[in-house]
């Protein structure tokens, strides 16, 4: 009966990702918006907070702080918007273009970076223009 209801759900239920970005925890107090598990974040992610602070706060053309608190923004901007650029970071400093897996971390070789991987050794320039 175990594997028949196995078999019965869906796809969705079934399948877990060992890897999953936290969802952006914070408020917006009058103009600014406060993130407070940035850090946590950036520890998930395995990324210096300093490097994913400067990635998001040039995406979202606002200014911001790192305070031990946590993140602030400088304008109202919203979760959504914030996961999103997020996101966008996983896919180009963190995650492996061959094998997708996020066991990868920046190695800095004269002027270029490569994201390199310790799964399956795959080797790529990312931009460092952030």
């Amino acid at each position: 009966m175990l594997k028949k209801a196995r078999k019965e759900l869906p796809e969705i239920i079934s399948k877990k990702e060992r890897f999953e970005i936290p969802k952006v925890i914070g408020h917006i107090q009058g103009n600014k918006t406060i993130i407070s598990n940035f850090n946590q974040i950036a520890d998930v992610i395995q990324r210096n907070p300093e490097h994913l602070l400067k990635y998001i706060l040039k995406e979202l053309a606002t200014p911001g702080d790192l305070k031990s608190t946590g993140l602030l923004i400088g304008s109202k901007v919203s979760a959504v918007r914030i996961n999103e650029k997020i996101k966008q970071y996983v896919d180009i400093f963190v995650m492996c273009p061959e094998c997708r897996r996020p066991d990868t971390k920046l190695v800095k070789e004269g002027n270029i970076t490569y994201l390199e991987c310790l799964a399956c050794g795959a080797r790529r320039p990312v931009k460092t223009k952030i």
